[in-house]
């Protein structure tokens, strides 16, 4: 059994435990698109944070218009304190459109919305509802070192399932990146995300005042952005990470629109981004070969893992992936983050507004 300490204060799954934790004084953002709708894994989620009741519940939805009405239905059947924020309304959009908060939209976008609408509430954990494994201790656990000083909170579990590992953006991509940039330099910011144990997951908890402060990615790329902020505002001793256990997510393929690879380069542009402006200078002649050769030793060792496990490896594939996310090492392009909302050019007020009027234009 595990329990050793990194630089960020780590709490371990000793004992399953469900601490005690704020969730009276909390919000819980979920946010979904129309392929959670009834779904087995968001019906376990919801159900899970009927037993936890949590103060507020907020959904940002992206889906089709036709699909807005019965999802909402579906939703507020929860024994919650619920409200949903159709993320891409049409006056919605306009209103982000007027205030040159436009463009490119995907997960950030929606979680960002989401958040504006905690900033009442004392904490927010914010987790995603395509979890086959989801239990009621997920957000106490997240919430606890929240109640102990730190300011901000982030899960990490195992992703074994059907005697595999996954995770690969993170083992393959993110953690061999991290080691290749930490060879040629050392800085505060590499040391803060090699501390992470699933620097890539998508649950964590914060503060509302740190909540204000976050300027997410757009898209993906949103958990390492949230990492470059709560690195400044929280730092090494605000911040903490906690052992969620094993985790069963849906699966991407490694091509296409929405796969791994186009991912990688979200990722890549994030988290180049984050060094960068915690003064990296990252050799970006050499940093592509430097990160091939970090996947190459990591290969070897989840290789050598799954085998003491007695789980499938499938070397030759784990190297061609590496090798595909190798073409996403490039200096981050034009900075699209969305600004923080203690400096947004508008109000949370108005987007709930506006958002329930677009609702209530199509029930």
């Amino acid at each position: 059994m595990e329990y050793v300490q990194e630089r960020v204060a780590t709490l371990h799954d000793l004992t399953d435990p469900t601490p005690p934790a704020p969730t009276d004084r909390s919000a819980v953002v979920v946010p979904m698109t129309e392929r959670e709708y009834g779904g087995l894994a968001p019906d376990r989620v919801l159900s899970a944070l009927e037993r936890v009741d949590p103060a507020e519940v907020v959904v940002p939805l992206r889906a089709p218009a036709d699909r807005v009405a019965p999802f909402h239905d579906w939703l507020t059947g929860f024994d919650l304190s619920l409200s949903v924020l159709w993320c891409n309304g049409p006056r919605l959009e306009e209103l982000l459109d007027d205030h040159g908060l436009g463009g490119e939209f995907g997960k950030g976008r929606d979680v960002w919305l989401g958040l504006g609408q905690t900033l009442d509430r004392e904490f927010v954990a914010v987790h995603d509802a395509d979890t086959k494994s989801y239990t009621p201790a997920d957000v106490p656990r997240l919430l606890f070192p929240l109640a102990h000083g730190h300011t901000f909170s982030k899960g990490y579990y195992a992703r074994v399932e059907n005697e595999r590992l996954y995770g690969r953006l993170f083992r393959l991509f993110f953690v061999p990146l991290v080691r290749a940039l930490s060879t040629a330099c050392e800085a505060p910011i590499l040391r803060y995300l090699e501390s992470f144990r699933y620097a890539l997951a998508g649950e964590f908890a914060a503060t509302t005042d740190l909540v204000a402060r976050l300027r997410p990615q757009r898209s993906w790329g949103l958990e390492v952005g949230t990492l470059g902020d709560a690195f400044e505002h929280a730092g090494f001793e605000g911040s903490a990470q906690v052992d969620l256990g094993t985790y069963e997510h849906d699966h991407r393929s490694v091509s296409g629109p929405t796969g791994l690879s186009e991912m990688c380069r979200h990722v890549s542009s994030a988290l180049l981004r984050v060094v960068e402006e915690a003064g990296v200078d990252p050799d970006y002649g050499t940093l592509p070969d430097r990160y091939r050769e970090a996947a190459e030793t990591l290969v070897e060792g989840y290789e050598l893992d799954t085998a003491f496990n007695g789980l499938s490896y499938d070397r030759a594939d784990e190297l061609e992936q590496a090798a595909a996310y190798a073409d996403a090492i490039e200096p981050p392009g034009p900075d699209r983050r969305l600004p923080a909302w203690r400096n947004a050019p508008l109000s949370p007020a108005l987007i709930a507004e506006t958002a329930t009027a677009d609702l209530e234009a199509i029930r």
